[in-house]
Order: structure tokens, then sequence, then C-alpha cells
């Protein structure tokens, strides 16, 4: 298991500490740093940005929105990108939601499963530099009543094969994840509560043909949980700092009948603390959603406490088949983030991680 780090959105004020964060997780070997977008900063200006202060560490897509740009326009940001950072690039898609898929990008939020089949093929199919013709039912390439030609990537990206990430909650959008892509970016990720949501997974890469042979289908395939962080004595306060962040998304991320998380929480046997979340969110009572978010559901969906507590719970990932536990600092101040990574580090390194602990000279 390998360690990466969740830079999360930028615009916000502390960018420099962002980039600072991602500095220090290239220096002690962290696999990669993932940003992410909404409706505010996108993912490939701030990846090229750290990129170009960074040496080693992977730059990854948490994720791109898909209703947000033609799947040509994402092979060839993709190609830049790995192109600029000496194939040091990793893609992530998701359709996002319906509030900011219409009301944003003025994209219907329909057939999520089909349209994400078919751009991935597409994006595919460009950064192979094949001549991209598409008939689909949500794409057509070239559009087959106009002047349009049929046209292939004129970069050449250092790698044949860019990966590539789905961001997936549901079963279906699980599996599809498993059929078609490298790997599979998870939120509220609990070992514990996995087992079914893996499953799913390993049922869309058997349907791609993997372990036909009778290897592991998930075998060469990454999951890729992003897993809030907070070092503290007092592990109830620690999950206090994160109570406004899972209220947002249990409760307010996306309408009464279509947020994904909620569901999400359903499944994992939160049902009746949801509804009241959802409820209280909704009704802008957002300090009472997020006393409302029980300690259970964020304890076993973060890592919180003190050192120690964090070094006995990493296994569960590990056992769990995550291949990349995606760090996301969950405190204010740069050397709060700092001590974050740099202890996640240590924690790995004692738990015979590939993240080497740093050594004193490097302290």
């Amino acid at each position: 298991m390998e360690l990466g780090v969740n830079l999360g959105y930028f615009g916000m004020g502390v960018d420099g500490d962002n980039v600072a964060v991602a500095k220090e997780a290239d220096r002690l070997g962290y696999s990669v740093a993932w940003a992410a977008e909404a409706y505010g900063s996108d993912v490939p200006t701030v990846l090229a940005w750290i990129g170009a202060q960074t040496e080693r560490i992977g730059l990854g897509a948490a994720v791109m929105q898909i209703p947000g740009r033609t799947p040509a326009m994402t092979a060839m940001t993709a190609a830049t990108l790995d192109t600029l950072s000496g194939g040091r690039f990793r893609l992530g898609l998701g359709v996002s939601g319906p509030q900011v898929s219409e009301g944003w990008h003025g994209v219907r939020f329909d057939a999520p499963l089909g349209r994400t089949r078919e751009y991935v093929d597409i994006v595919r199919m460009a950064l192979r530099r094949e001549t991209v013709a598409y008939q689909g039912k949500h794409f057509t390439l070239p559009l087959p009543d106009g002047p349009g030609k049929a046209l292939k990537l004129t970069v050449h990206p250092p790698r044949p094969h860019i990966p590539l990430y789905l961001a997936a909650v549901g079963p279906k959008n699980l599996e599809l994840a498993g059929e078609v892509a490298d790997g599979w970016h998870a939120i509220f990720f609990s070992p514990e509560h996995s087992g079914d949501l893996v499953e799913s997974v390993r049922t869309g890469r058997r349907r791609a043909g993997h372990g036909a042979d009778g290897t592991d289908p998930l075998a060469g395939f990454d999951i890729a949980p992003s897993v809030p962080v907070v070092i503290a004595d007092d592990v109830e306060a620690a999950a206090d700092a994160i109570r406004p962040y899972a209220a947002l998304y249990v409760g307010g991320m996306g309408s009464r009948e279509q947020n994904f998380y909620n569901r999400l929480a359903c499944r994992m046997g939160f049902e009746e603390a949801a509804a009241t979340v959802q409820d209280l969110y909704l009704a802008k009572q957002h300090r009472d959603a997020a006393a409302a978010v029980p300690f259970e559901f964020i304890d076993d969906t973060t890592l919180i406490g003190p050192p120690d507590r964090i070094r006995d719970r990493l296994q569960r990932y590990a056992d769990a088949g995550v291949g990349t536990l995606s760090v996301a600092p969950f405190a204010g101040a740069l050397e709060d983030r700092l001590r974050v990574v740099r202890t996640m580090a240590e924690l790995m390194g004692d738990t015979g991680s590939a993240v080497p602990a740093p050594t004193k000279a490097d302290q």
C-alpha cells in the first residue's frame, strides 16, 4: 500500500500552503498528489502548477468532471500534462452530480453510466493516437451532417497508457470502474463496510476478462480512497473537526432525492442518522447537521486520534485491498498539515510500506 495526498480545492487563500504540502509529500516519497474541482478551481491548471514545483510525485485528477469537457478535450489535457510532467499524470474522471452538471455546466444528468462508458472509450481511443471516429448513443464523432473530420491526437505522451480512475459510489458505477478503468477513487471508504463495494469492482474486472486465468481479478487495479486524517490526543475532538465535511456530503451534496453519499451512509447501516443529517442540512441548520453525524460513521471512514491509534488502524485498509491510501489532512495551519503528511509517512514506514520514514537529516 502506498501513500497519496489529497490537496482538495485551490483558490481558497491557502494555495501556497497546498504547494508546500505537495512538495513535502514529494520529498517523503508519496506516490501521488491529487487535486479536486467542483465549480471553483479547475484540476489541470492546479496540477500543472504543482508539477512544475515537484520532481517525482504523481499528479492526480480527483476528479475532472465529465460534463465539463468533451472527451477529446480531456484526452488533449491528459496528454499535455503527462508530457510536460515526464509521465506523472493520473486521469481521474467523474460525472459530478445533477446540481453541478445541470446548474453549472448545462449538461443534462441522464444515463450517467452509459455516458461515462462512451466518454472513457473516446478518451482511450484518442490517447492511443487512433483516428477518432465514434458512433455511440451519447457521443458521435465526427458529427454526421457537417464538415467535421475524424482526427488524431498530435501529442505523443511519454507513456502508451495513462492510468485512468473513476470516482464511483453506487454498485453499478463500481462495476463500470472495474470494467473500464485502472483504479477507483473512493470517498467515505470504510474497510469494515467495503466488502460489497469491492466485490462490485471485482465483478466489473471479471466482465473485462481479468482473472480468467485464475488470478485475482483485482490484480493491477488501484483502489485509492481519500481518507481524512486528524492527529490529536482527543479522538472526539478530532471527529468534531470532520463533522462539517461529513454533514455537507451526507446532508447537502445533491438533492433530497439524489444524494449518492447519503445512500452510501444508508448502505453502511446509518439510515436513521443519514436522514436526520439531511433534514437538518437542507433546512440550513448546518451546525446541528454536523452534530448529528454519528461518531461511528466518522471513525469508520477516517483516521483520527493519536499516532499510535492511527498506526493500529492502518492495516485495515491494506486488508480491504487499498493500493493507494490518499491522505486528506484536516488541519488549518500549514505546520499541522505538514505534521500529518510526515507522521503518516513515518507510520507507514513502521508497517512496512513503500513510503520510507524520513531520516533525522531530512527532518
